[in-house]
Formats: C-alpha cells, structure tokens, sequence
C-alpha cells in the first residue's frame, strides 16, 4: 500500500483557519448586542470567562500534540487515542454533528450580510428576499468548490477572506461614533440588565470562542503537526481575545446602548467606511463555513478508518480518500448534505445551543486528559510543551458548569446522547470496551500514594480498631471455591483480603509461567462474583516456605495484613499436620489465625451462622462475633441468622448470658437476645459432639481454639466435626473491642 502523501501544511494554515473561525458571525452581528445588554465590563466578563475555558483547551492541545504523532482527525484523533475508542468515536460523532451543523449555521450567517442591501432593495420597488435566497446558492457554490478542489483551495481562499477580515477590523476601530448626537455611556462601570440574565447572553457569544480548535483538524495535512498544532492554536486564541476586549471597549465608547443592543450591525455605523462591514461579516462567515468544511469530513474520515460504524461498505465509503493527499470527498458530501437540510430549515439557534454543549463536552475532554496525564507517572509522556494541572482542571470544570448554566435541559441531551452512542458502539466494538491506559496510570499512581500515606499515617492498628486483612493461602483453588468465597465476604465492606494461590514447586521459567495462567484463570473464574479481593500466585518448593513467604506479603490495602487464613479439607490430614506444624511461624509473624475445614456440605444455605464460645475461647469471642458480623453484611447472607452459643460450667451461665446481650446490644449489632443460647456443660459432656448436635444445619459454624490445646492435642483440635458443614476455626493475638 502506498504511503498517503500529506498537503504539507505549516502554522499558517492552523492559525488562520483558527483566527478566521474566531472572528466570524458573532462578531459582527452580536457582539453589539452583548455589550448593549450586560456593559463593557460584563461583556470583558463573557470574554474572559469564555477564555478560562478555551485557553486551558489550546494549552491542552499544544501538550498533547507535542507528545504524539496527530494524524487525520484532529480532536477526535486526540481523544480517541487518549481515553480509547469507544469514548473517542463517542465524542468524535457528536463533534464531526458540531462542525456539519456549524456549516449551516457560518451561511446562514453570510446571508445576514445582505440585510445591507435592503434599503437598497426597497428603493428600487422590490421587497428584500428571502434569507434562503442568498445561503442556498452560497452553500451550493462552496460544495462544489470542495469537493471539487479540496482543502488546497479553501487554503488559497482562506488567504483573501483572512485579508478582508483583517481590512474590516481596522476601518472599524478606525471609525467615529455612530450617530453625530451621541458623546458618551458613561463609566466604564455602568450595566445594563440583559433580558434572560448573564448566562443568557454568554450562551449567544460564546459560540464565538469555539472557532479555536478548528485548525487542529488540519492535522492530516500538517508537514509537523506538534509545531503548528499548539503555535497556530495558541497565537489565535490569544489573538481573538485580545481583539474581542478592544472591540467591546470601541463599542461601548462608540454608541448607545439601545443602538447595540437593537441594531445587530451597529459595526456598519461606527466603521469608517461602512460598506466594508457587510463585506467583512461575508468574508469572516464564508471563512468560518470553509473552515468547518475543511475540518467535518476530516473528522468523519477519522471515525470510519476506525471503523466505529456498523458495516464495512459504510466504513470503506466514508475512509475512502481521493489523489494523493487521501482528499475526504466522501466525507465532504455527507458533511454538505447536512449542511443543506439545516440551511433550508433556516433558523439554527436551536441547534447552535447543541453545537455549543458538544464543543464544551470536546473542550471538556481534552483538558480532562491533560489533567488525568500529569498524575499518571505514564514515562511515555513527554511532551515539548507542558501546561499546568490546575489549569487544565479549572478548564474541565468550567466546561461542566457551563454546559448547565447555558441549557440545562440541551446539556442533559448532550450526555444522554453521547451515553447512547457510546454503549450503542460498544455492541459491535466488543474489543475496545473500557478506558484506556490512561486511567490505570492514574489509578495506579493514586493507590501508590495513597498506600505510602496509609503507611506513614500514625493511626491506631490496634486491636481497638481492627478491621480484618487477610491473607489466604491455599492449594485448591481449582478445586473449590470455598476459602475464596469466605474471602470474597470478608472484603466485601468492612475487611480487606488477599488471596494466593500456591504451586508447589521450584521457581523456573515453566512453574511461573503456570502461576502466571493460573493467575488469569482464576480472575476470569471469579469475575462474575464481583469480589474485592486481590489475587495473586505463588511458587514455592515447600510448604513451610510457602506459609513463610505469605506471612511477609504487603497487604495492597496500606494497613499490614493481620490475619492468615489457611484451608483444609475434611478428610486431609496432611496439609492439616503442616498448619499445626507451622503454628508457631504464624505466630511469630503476630497473626491471627483462622482455619477453614471444608466439608462435603459446604456453606449449605446459608441461613445461620453458629458462634461457639468455651471458657478457654473468651480470649477469641469479640473477634469471632465480629467475623460472624462481618461475613452476614455481605448480600449473599443478608437474610441470615447469627446464633451465638456459649459453653459454660453451671456456676457461670447466667453472668455469661448477661454479659453477651450486653455485649451486642451496646455494641448495636443484630443479634437478639433470643439467639443467645448458654449451654451447661458438665465433666462428661463431649463438646464436639454438642456442637455438631445443635449446629449440623448451620451454613458456617465459628469455634474458637487455644495454643495449649493445639500444642496438647495437635490436629485433633480441628477434627470430629464431620456432621458439619464448613467450619471456621479462630484464635487471636488479643482482645478485640466491640464498641
């Protein structure tokens, strides 16, 4: 395939296809208006506020372009390869809507220039035409003229247009008052109430600011695009401002405020020859529809070469390019029959609302990635230029905020729209869905720091706070789902986990390869429960090493992790022997300890959860209660009951019985004292067998176990509870509180 020949572009073409689009039909036919509704300082106000958000969006611009190649497509080529392609075509397609319209909207605009030759018109016996009878011709000749010669002549036509502008610019500032009678306005000061209020009348101008990215979707024919892109864009933004401040002084200083506000080309008045103000609204127009002409196909070849719509044919057609600089006649076309059906319907103010939302939600977006890039720690982002986040910020929010204060209801439209287009390309893009790189850059720079926070932070991790943070351990994962599930419920709201597979072997290229798949097969097994917990693998030649090597992992949540939780099945004494074997490295690492058995009836229906309490066990109560707790907040238990069973010597139950509906009624947890159940035991009584009598059906049963015991009697601490479902063995370190 031959390499696409570029039309070679510098900085020139980007500047005045910026400035020319700047400076256009608000200009010469409201800008009067505003200055006669709010006052030259309310109008300075509009112009400044206006340019809080588009010199953060040119800031934006001239940064990203400076870090990557911008090919064909502009903004849309920007945001696309920024926050992925689903978003990007979302935006692209309500932006490429934007620029057709804007065609529309610059001719309808021209032909407001030949209300100056009404008087002329009625002189003659003829009554004035209808306003269709000069834009339809007009938008006729200039799709011809495009598709036809392409953008090297809209560059050549650029050139006079931008020249006649200039010439209008300075008979006007050269010109006297607009009427011999008028001498002043007063103070600068002095306002007018404008008929809507402020955001009214900045809702009318603001479309005059719009005009500054309209070079950048010259890109594809730009010899070096990140030069011309944030030079040209940046001089015109600063230009039209600049203008745009001298203009509302000139005309508050040179009329009435009833004249500006009624006569919408006061300018005509005041200019020192005044024909050249119709000619210059004629030139500043037909240059800004030349301009949006220009800048619409390009976008609209962009979407389809990525393939963002349903169908090849459809995609090819609108790709589809012409001579050697890949010219978007296709694209020209569509843009052009959009244009007419809005010129024919005459009266686009309507729609220049929508327009304004999409060029606000565009301007939004980019200063959002600039924003999003600079606390990304991405090392491929380097640009030549670099803006500053809070600018790029305040540019974003500003954009939100405006969006509602010009039309609540057109800015709802917008989101909703673009929400539809965005899930409506997802259908058929299945393999771009989600954001792009640059929010994991982000995400990961804020975990990072909010880690390092956590970790410095002097706050109290002491068993009057806890919280549990576990990390589990288990070789089974494949085989059931059991441990991890009672992870997934830990974490759900109030604790943290981890959870490591383990492949017992030695480290190799082959072994880490194998945790590695593991790794994703497990995620991808796991996806649907939508569970909190972090997932990781480890390889280890044996078990001891393995446990060791758990004991040291970083908790990803910033607090250490504080508890270890080890499985067994029912029935497998081995892996059982090296948790008691172990016990003591557990211990040294100042864990908790809790041991899950996996029984043949697994979590049953998960109606109850059993809390057993011996005397040896008080130590263990408050942590067990608030694991029953914790684990019962999750949806999947919601509709559960906690039991709590206490096993204590005549002497004892009643205090025992007072001191537990103390317990969990001061500390406001949903236990009633009807399922407080203290049980006698007696010297012959077998414990195990009273456990498994009165909680056979429970979905999980909590006991407690001490260190003495397990020294004592070993594994057989953990058996004998075979009638059972899954069982939860717990020992802590200390005393939990239960405020």
């Amino acid at each position: 395939m031959s390499e696409v020949k570029k039309a070679g572009f510098g900085t020139l073409p980007v500047f005045l296809t910026a400035i020319s689009t700047i400076l256009g039909a608000v200009m010469f036919l409201r800008f009067g208006f505003s200055v006669g509704s709010v006052g030259f300082i309310g109008t300075v106000a509009i112009v400044v506020i206006g340019h809080l958000v588009t010199i953060p969006t040119a800031m934006a611009l001239a940064e990203i372009a400076t870090n990557q190649k911008v090919e064909g497509g502009g903004e849309y080529f920007i945001i696309s390869r920024s926050f992925g392609i689903n978003i990007g075509a979302a935006i692209g397609v309500a932006l490429f809507m934007s620029q057709a319209v804007s065609v529309a909207f610059y001719i309808i605009a021209f032909a407001e220039a030949f209300t100056a030759l009404e008087p002329w018109i009625n002189s003659m016996g003829y009554i004035m035409p209808n306003m269709r009878f000069f834009s339809v011709p007009a938008l006729i000749l200039l799709i011809l003229l495009m598709v036809t010669k392409g953008a090297d002549l809209g560059m050549k036509m650029l050139y006079i247009v931008v020249a006649i502008l200039g010439v209008s610019l300075v008979l006007f500032f050269m010109g006297g008052n607009a009427t011999p009678e008028f001498t002043s306005n007063g103070g600068l000061f002095t306002q007018y109430a404008a008929k809507g209020g402020f955001f009214a009348v900045f809702a009318i101008i603001f479309p005059a600011f719009t005009g500054m990215t309209a070079g950048v979707g010259l890109s594809g024919d730009l010899k070096n695009p990140s030069q011309s892109i944030p030079r040209g864009t940046l001089f015109a933004t600063l230009a039209g401002m600049v203008i745009y401040i001298f203009m509302a002084y000139k005309l508050y200083t040179s009329a009435s405020m009833s004249d500006l506000e009624g006569d919408q080309l006061i300018m005509q008045k005041i200019a020192l020859w005044g024909p050249i103000i119709p000619i210059g609204l004629a030139a500043a127009t037909i240059s800004s529809a030349i301009g949006s002409f220009m800048v619409a196909p390009r976008t609209l070849q962009a979407l389809a070469g990525d393939k963002i719509f349903p169908g090849r044919r459809m995609n090819y057609w609108f790709a589809k390019g012409v001579g050697d600089a890949n010219e978007p006649r296709n694209g020209t076309i569509v843009t052009a029959a959009i244009a007419l059906v809005f010129v024919l319907m005459g009266d686009v103010n309507a729609v220049a609302e929508v327009i304004s939302m999409f060029f606000m939600v565009t301007y939004g977006s980019l200063c959002l990635i600039s924003f999003l890039q600079h606390f990304s720690g991405d090392p491929s982002y380097r640009p030549t230029f670099r803006s500053r986040w809070y600018i790029s910020l305040l540019g974003a929010l500003l954009c939100i905020f405006l969006m509602f204060k010009i039309n609540t209801v057109y800015a709802i439209a917008a989101i909703l729209l673009m929400v539809a287009i965005y899930f409506g390309i997802g259908l058929y893009l299945k393999g771009n869905k989600g954001m792009a790189q640059i929010f994991q850059g982000v995400a990961f720079q804020f975990v990072r720091r909010l880690q390092v926070f956590l970790q410095k932070s002097d706050k109290d991790q002491s068993a009057k706070s806890w919280r549990p943070s576990v990390v589990g351990l288990s070789q089974d994962t494949f085989a059931h789902d059991d441990a991890f599930d009672l992870m997934r419920w830990i974490s759900n709201k109030y604790g943290f986990g981890t959870y490591i597979h383990y492949h017992k072997g030695y480290f190799s290229k082959e072994t880490m390869e194998l945790a590695r798949q593991s790794k994703m097969d497990i995620m991808t097994n796991t996806q649907k429960k939508q569970s909190s917990v972090f997932i990781d693998t480890l390889v280890s030649p044996s078990n001891t090493n393995a446990i060791v090597q758990v004991l040291q992992q970083p908790s990803v949540s910033g607090h250490d992790h504080n508890m270890l939780l080890l499985e067994f099945k029912q029935g497998n004494n081995e892996w059982l022997q090296e948790i008691v074997e172990n016990y003591n490295l557990i211990k040294t690492a100042q864990h908790d300890v809790a041991v899950l058995s996996i029984s043949p009836k697994g979590f049953g229906k998960q109606k109850e959860i059993h809390v057993w309490i011996k005397r040896e066990d008080v130590q263990n109560a408050n942590m067990m209660i608030l694991m029953a707790y914790i684990i019962s907040a999750h949806k999947e238990w919601r509709k559960s009951e906690i039991k709590i069973f206490a096993a204590f010597d005549e002497e004892h139950m009643q205090s025992e019985k007072e001191k537990l509906i103390e317990l969990t009624q001061s500390g406001r947890l949903p236990i009633s004292a009807m399922n407080i159940t203290v049980i006698e035991i007696k010297e012959d009584t077998n414990i195990k067998e009273l456990i498994s009598e009165k909680s056979e059906d429970a979905g999980l049963t909590i006991i407690g176990f001490h260190e003495s015991r397990m020294k004592s009697m070993g594994t057989e601490v953990f058996k004998g509870f075979d009638r059972l479902g899954n069982t939860l063995f717990m020992n802590t370190l200390d005393v939990k509180d239960i405020k």
